[in-house]
């Protein structure tokens, strides 16, 4: 019996590693699995195709927010085109509000939570002619059978290559699924160091092992042998971890000292500093410890720190978002302004009329308005976070804010500044203006808006341009 495990990622660059970790209890067992993964970008007919080409027996789909949509449109057509094979759906999207999906006649089984065991008995069944239950879930496995390496010589991997190596998070934090499990598994120190050192080895262009684990210094003692092993130069990658700043200790800060530049870098989620969001939030940390932490691995100047903040909680107004936004700024590379989402499964969402939440009814359910933050409130902070992106986050334009941000009230007000100043003299989409049109912005509210030395604002910005640009800078500059 063949099965197509099918994806649809958010770009090339990227790796689905759900469908991997299906496919090999799968193989074990006997079944001829072949991965099928394209993109959003990817024309819809020429993803029909392709998987109808494969003429298998059962099509599994890994659904996210992201892909839901398309994936349901795709999955219909395959229904219709091959209508004796199975179509099976899996992933976090299925998982939670399952009735939205299992009265799809198209679809033959929905898969809640992890799905290795699942997905292998509804094969298994189906190999055997037997019913088997519409929707499916197990209790969580005993984390993990060492399958060894998921990804394979010769199969697509892009620059990002996802990798597993601990499920569940010891936090409830409302606004997130993994609150759902809160009894973390994980692999041992061993087993992730050799998964590691078989990346290693792996064809293709993979530059960034991001681990997916929500949190993986949950034990700090593991955590730091696999940093401390990482130190060596058989590990040739660089290495994404999403962490709890206020567990690392004295050892972690040791070895973080001794990394070169650029191989590891760390995602902190502050999401904000008022004590009454954090607690409605479910998130009992400290954010001036957080910030400090952050700060302190910033300063050292060889790890890339990401801060994340979340606009539209509960009891955060615009201008308290704005002070956690002034509290966490200067602490990190990148300081991410993400939207809550109000996901099927979280607490947030099953308290959502308490908190006078309007949202998108259809995914990806992004937060419209609250009790506190009103639609315009956030509108202006969507702006905003497109111009960080393009100036802060890329990097671009390090030595003129450098120069610049000290010169406002305070950061928040700068970048609220600028975000105005653009969309009062471009009403182009952010992402459609040119290079050259950025810094030629940069420099006119600056003009305007700070006590600026001209001389000066325009040497950052050349300075800028030609490390950023490659390029001649344009006759303004």
């Amino acid at each position: 019996m063949k099965i197509a495990l099918c994806a649809l990622n958010g770009s090339w660059s990227h790796t689905n590693l759900a469908i991997r970790c299906l496919r090999a209890p799968l193989v074990r067992e006997g079944f001829e699995v072949v991965l099928c993964e394209h993109t959003l970008r990817d024309r819809t007919a020429h993803i029909i195709e392709g998987l109808a080409g494969e003429c298998a027996d059962v099509y599994g789909f890994s659904c996210y927010i992201w892909n839901i949509v398309p994936l349901l449109d795709i999955a219909h057509a395959l229904h219709q085109i091959r209508p004796h094979a199975k179509i099976i759906l899996g992933g976090p999207e299925v998982s939670f509000a399952t009735e939205r999906f299992a009265t799809l006649d198209y679809i033959d089984a929905i898969v809640c939570g992890e799905g290795e065991e699942a997905m292998l008995e509804i094969c298994q069944k189906i190999a055997q002619n037997q019913s088997f239950s519409r929707i499916i879930s197990k209790n969580p496995l005993p984390y993990m059978r060492n399958e060894g390496i998921l990804y394979q010589n010769g199969e697509h991997t892009g620059e990002i290559l996802y990798y597993e190596s601990s499920r569940g998070c010891p936090f409830r934090c409302a606004y997130c699924l993994s609150s759902t499990d809160t009894h973390p598994r994980y692999k041992t120190v061993e087993q992730t160091i050799d998964d590691l050192k078989a990346f290693e080895r792996l064809d293709g262009g993979c530059k960034i092992i991001k681990f997916v684990d929500r949190t993986f210094n949950f034990n700090i003692d593991r955590a730091n042998q696999i940093w401390r092993a990482l130190l060596s130069d058989t590990f040739s990658k660089h290495y994404h971890f999403e962490v709890c700043a206020t567990l690392l200790n004295e050892e972690s800060f040791e070895i973080f000292a001794q990394f070169p530049k650029g191989k590891i870098q760390l995602e902190i989620g502050l999401q904000s500093t008022h004590i009454p969001t954090l607690e409605a939030s479910a998130r009992h940390l400290s954010p001036e410890k957080t910030i400090a932490t952050a700060k302190r691995i910033f300063e050292m100047g060889n790890i890339h720190v990401h801060l994340d903040l979340i606009a539209g909680l509960p009891y955060e107004t615009y201008a308290r978002f704005a002070q956690s936004f002034d509290d966490a700024y200067g602490s990190c590379h990148m300081l991410q302004l993400g939207f809550l989402k109000l996901l099927h499964g979280t607490a947030l969402r099953e308290h959502k009329e308490q908190y006078g939440y309007a949202f998108l009814q259809n995914p990806p359910y992004t937060v419209l308005q609250n009790n506190w933050m009103s639609y315009e409130d956030l509108q202006k902070l969507s702006h905003m976070a497109e111009v960080l992106d393009r100036y802060f986050e890329s990097g671009r334009f390090a030595h003129t804010l450098w120069y610049l941000t000290p010169l406002m009230t305070s950061p928040f007000h700068f970048w609220e500044g600028l975000t105005t100043y653009i969309r009062t003299q471009d009403h182009r989409p952010l992402q459609r203006i040119s290079q050259p049109d950025a810094y030629r912005y940069l420099l006119l509210y600056a003009k305007e808006a700070l006590p600026v030395l001209e001389d000066e604002l325009r040497e950052m910005l050349r300075a800028d341009f030609r490390e950023g640009e490659h390029k001649a800078p344009p006759h303004f500059l």
